[in-house]
C-alpha cells in the first residue's frame, strides 16, 4: 500500500511538472497572439496569460521595454489583470510611470495599483506621477499609492498637497485614508 501511494505521488509530481512546462512553452505562442493586430486574438491570448499568471510575467516585462507603444499598451492591461501575480514586473512598469505617452503611465499605475502592497518599490515614482501634466494619471497614481497602504506612508505630504490643489481630491484623500489604515465609506 506504501509502495503504490509513493508511486502515486511520483506520478502526480511528474504530470505537475508537465503542465508547468507545457505552461512554459505556450507563453510564447499566446504572446505573439496578444500583440497581433486581430483584437479577438489579442484578447482571448490575454485571458489565458493572466489566467497562467507568474510564468507569464518575464514575457509581459520585456514587452514594457519595447518600443511598441501599443505592444506596452497591452501589456501593461494584461499585468493589471494579473493582479498581485503580476508583481515581477513593479520595476518595468515603475519605469513605465516616466513614458511619454500618457496612457501607458495611466495603464501602468492602474497595474501597480492591482498589485497592491508588492507595488512598494513604485512609491518614489508614484509620487512624483502626482504631479504628471495628466488628471487620469494623477488620479490612478493617487489610487495606486492607496492600494499600496501603509508602506506608502512616505506619499502622505504629496496626497495631501495633491488633495488640496488638484480635481483628484477624492483619489487623493481615499489614499490617504487607507495609508493610515482607515477604510475609507463605500460610494
Amino acid at each position: 500500500m506504501q509502495r503504490r501511494l509513493v508511486l502515486v505521488l511520483a506520478f502526480v509530481a511528474a504530470a505537475a511538472g508537465c503542465l508547468s512546462k507545457s505552461k512554459q512553452e505556450t507563453i510564447p505562442a499566446l504572446i505573439a497572439d496578444l500583440i497581433s493586430d486581430q483584437q479577438m486574438r489579442s484578447g482571448s491570448a490575454g485571458a489565458q496569460l493572466v489566467k497562467i499568471g507568474e510564468p507569464a510575467v518575464p514575457a509581459l516585462a520585456e514587452l514594457l521595454r519595447t518600443g511598441d507603444t501599443r505592444v506596452r499598451k497591452i501589456a501593461a492591461a494584461t499585468l493589471w489583470g494579473m493582479g498581485i501575480k503580476g508583481r515581477a514586473a513593479v520595476p518595468e512598469l515603475t519605469a513605465c510611470l516616466d513614458d511619454p505617452d500618457y496612457e501607458i503611465r495611466a495603464s501602468s499605475a492602474m497595474a501597480l495599483q492591482a498589485m497592491g502592497p508588492a507595488a512598494a518599490p513604485a512609491v518614489p515614482a508614484l509620487v512624483r506621477a502626482l504631479k504628471d501634466h495628466e488628471g487620469i494619471v494623477r488620479q490612478r497614481a493617487a489610487m495606486a499609492l492607496g492600494a499600496i497602504g501603509p508602506a506608502a506612508s512616505a506619499a502622505l505630504p504629496a496626497l495631501d498637497e495633491a488633495a488640496r490643489l488638484d480635481a483628484v481630491r477624492p483619489a487623493a484623500e481615499e489614499a490617504m485614508a487607507r495609508i493610515r489604515g482607515i477604510e475609507p465609506p463605500a460610494r
